[in-house]
This record gives C-alpha cells, sequence and structure tokens, in this order.
C-alpha cells in the first residue's frame, strides 16, 4: 500500500485526491494547502492530515509518493523537496515554465531512480494511443504533414489577474493549453527540430497570450501547423483534435474516435479496409475502477501507480514534459522575433499609396493579375 501525499488542493488537487482516495493500492496520509479553509474542512470530514506548508508535510510525515498540484511556478522547488526525501513525484502540468530546470529535474529523478510523472493525461486518452499505433505501425507511410488544434472557453472576457494570466506563474494559453497540443504532437510524431512564423495574441488577457499559431519543422523533412485558442466560446470545454496527412492515407484524431483513411491497404494493417475507417472511443477505451472527470485521468494515476510498483518508465515524465517545455520556449522566443513578410506593394508599385522608386522592374505575370484586380476594384467604386 502507497502511503501518498498531495501538495495543491485547486481543481486539479482536489480531482486526484478523489481519484487516489479510490485507488486500492494507495492511502492518502496527508494533504497541503495554502488555504487553511480547505485543509480544515478535509481534515474534518476525510481524517487525514493537513498541513498549510508542504515543508511541513514532507518533513513529519512519512510517505511514498506525492502529487503536486500548485500553480506552475511552485512545481520545481516542491519537486527538488520531495525526490530529496526519496520519493516518488507525480505533478501537474506544465512541468515548469524553464525547460532547463524541467531537464536538471529529470536527471536527479532519473539518478535517484524515483518514479516520475506530468499529468499530460491525453497521453491517456485511448484515440490517441490508437493514433500512436497506427503512427508507428507506418500504415499511411511517410508523413508530409500535421496539424492540431486546441480550443476552448477559458479566459472570455478581461477579468482580474490570477496565477494562470500572470506570464511567470501560468504562462497564459502557450504553456498552460497550447502545451497539451505540443505534447501530443511530440508523442505522436516526435519533438520538433524547429519553429517559425509564431503568432502570440492577447484577446482579453493583458499579461499573457490568448491565442497561439505556430509551424513545426521535423528533421524527418515534413511539418506542421498548431493553433490553440483558449478564448473562444463556441466550444463547452476544450477540444483537441490533431490531423495527419501521409503518402499512404491521413488519420483524423480527438478524444470522441480516430478516423483513418488509407489509400492502399498495407500487409500489416489488420483489421483495416481501403477508405475510411472509424473507431470510437467506446471500443477503445479500457473501463477504470473510479471515475471524474474522465477515464484518462484515473488511467494516468493508474499508470503511476504501476510503474511505482514495477520500476517502468512512466509514459509522460519530467523528460518528456521538458522536451514539452522546451518547443513551448521555442515559441516564444520565435514570437519574438521580427517578421518578413511580402507587402501587395512589392508585386504591384503603388497600391501601397507611395509612388514607386527606382526603374520599374518588368511586369510578371502575378504582377499584371494583380493590375487586373485592382483595375477592377477601382472601377467598381468609381
Amino acid at each position: 500500500m502507497l502511503r501518498a501525499g498531495i501538495i495543491g488542493l485547486g481543481k486539479m488537487g482536489l480531482s486526484h485526491q478523489s481519484i487516489v482516495n479510490a485507488h486500492p493500492d494507495v492511502r492518502l496520509v496527508a494533504v497541503s494547502d495554502t488555504s487553511s479553509y480547505i485543509v480544515d474542512l478535509l481534515t474534518k470530514y476525510t481524517g487525514v492530515k493537513g498541513y498549510t506548508k508542504y515543508q511541513e508535510l514532507l518533513a513529519k510525515e512519512s510517505l511514498d509518493c506525492v502529487f503536486v498540484a500548485t500553480p506552475s511556478r511552485y512545481h520545481a522547488e516542491i519537486v527538488s523537496a520531495a525526490l530529496a526525501r526519496g520519493l516518488h513525484v507525480f505533478c501537474e502540468k506544465p512541468f515548469g515554465l524553464d525547460p532547463a530546470t524541467g531537464y536538471e529535474l529529470a536527471a536527479l529523478a532519473e539518478r535517484s531512480g524515483r518514479i516520475h510523472q506530468v499529468g499530460y493525461h491525453y497521453r491517456f486518452v485511448a484515440p490517441f494511443n490508437e493514433a500512436r499505433r497506427v503512427l508507428d505501425e507506418r500504415l499511411i507511410g511517410e508523413l508530409h504533414h500535421l496539424r492540431v488544434e486546441a480550443y476552448g472557453p477559458v479566459v472570455l472576457r478581461p477579468k482580474g489577474s490570477t496565477w494562470r494570466s500572470q506570464k511567470n506563474e501560468g504562462g497564459g494559453c502557450l504553456f498552460d493549453y497550447a502545451c497539451h497540443a505540443i505534447d501530443l504532437v511530440n508523442y505522436l510524431v516526435g519533438r520538433p527540430s524547429a519553429v517559425s512564423g509564431t503568432v502570440l495574441n492577447s484577446v482579453f488577457s493583458s499579461d499573457v497570450d490568448d491565442e497561439i499559431y505556430s509551424t513545426f519543422h521535423f528533421s524527418e523533412g515534413f511539418q506542421g501547423q498548431l493553433a490553440t485558442n483558449w478564448s473562444d466560446d463556441t466550444y463547452r470545454k476544450m477540444s483537441l483534435r490533431v490531423s495527419v496527412w501521409g503518402t499512404n492515407g491521413r488519420i483524423n484524431v480527438d478524444r470522441q474516435e480516430i478516423q483513418l483513411y488509407l489509400r492502399k491497404l498495407p500487409q500489416q494493417a489488420q483489421g483495416f479496409k481501403e477508405g475510411w475507417n472509424v473507431r470510437y472511443t467506446t471500443e477503445l477505451t479500457q473501463p477504470v475502477w473510479f471515475y471524474v472527470r474522465g477515464e484518462e485521468y484515473s488511467a494516468q494515476i493508474a499508470h503511476f501507480v504501476e510503474c511505482v510498483r514495477t520500476g517502468a518508465t512512466a509514459l509522460s515524465n519530467f523528460r518528456t514534459a521538458s522536451d514539452t517545455g522546451l518547443v513551448a520556449a521555442m515559441m516564444r522566443v520565435d514570437a519574438g522575433k521580427p517578421r518578413t513578410r511580402v507587402d501587395l506593394g512589392e508585386l504591384h508599385p503603388g497600391t501601397d499609396g507611395r509612388s514607386p522608386s527606382g526603374p520599374r522592374r518588368p511586369r510578371s505575370r502575378l504582377q499584371s493579375l494583380l493590375d487586373r484586380l485592382c483595375g477592377a476594384g477601382e472601377a467598381q467604386r468609381s
């Protein structure tokens, strides 16, 4: 029986509390949160010990593992302290806002032989795992493009500051929301080797981004696009979708289903046919002992417990999470660089309201087309 503690009792911390408390092989011993009100309620009605300082919990309790669900900027110091106590650690995402620190913690956990996992729960959603299997078996051939999209209604109006809306605490949409999409890309096809054209836009927030767009470049020679927006109230809750194109077909996948199109049927494609194939999450998802918010939340904790028992490497660990943070950091740097662009005036001199200077170049077919289009527009306005 694993003796567990939970540090941080916000939305995710309380979700973990309910799952851990129901796990047959785990006993929740103690919890910690800076809110004495929440701590008092839990200790009163559940019987666990409560602390308002995580340092006291780590010093006074005999634990095997700890679940960290505090705001992101505190992850590194708490994880480091837990590893120093010899504990296995499950930490919520994003693992941290500085990938260099993340890699240092990954190396520390690996040297100590402690199990370490990060809560990128989409790696435990069945259709995405089926997509990983299809890609590993190369059923759609050589990849040449992908697109990942994540939309949802998180920030829908200007409002007071919270830790999620501060760049140095939550990291904004990029680190709090888009990281799920980045992590899935890393999981399905590998980490991008470069990014370009990154756009970080603020819609309602003042200190962080609310929507992100970027192009990913992979060492295998193909490219991809990312689009995320947490200020989109056309979605009831977060929606994440990945599309991958290959020389032999295409995959569309979200939490509900995987759609697989095969131009030709590979010999290794057991159970599929040429053309479109659809497999639903109800066919693919394994049952869990306890349900809250989604099977994947229980599945990831069951995976963590099993890794502690067997010594296996967690599917989502400090190193893979730091890879995700690294791509996000690359995107932030890229977004701050000067942009190159082609203005209409470069192809059609004079359309920008300025007189062209210097000798006129021979007109291209594109320039001639622009001449006709602009001329037609002027005729309509007159």
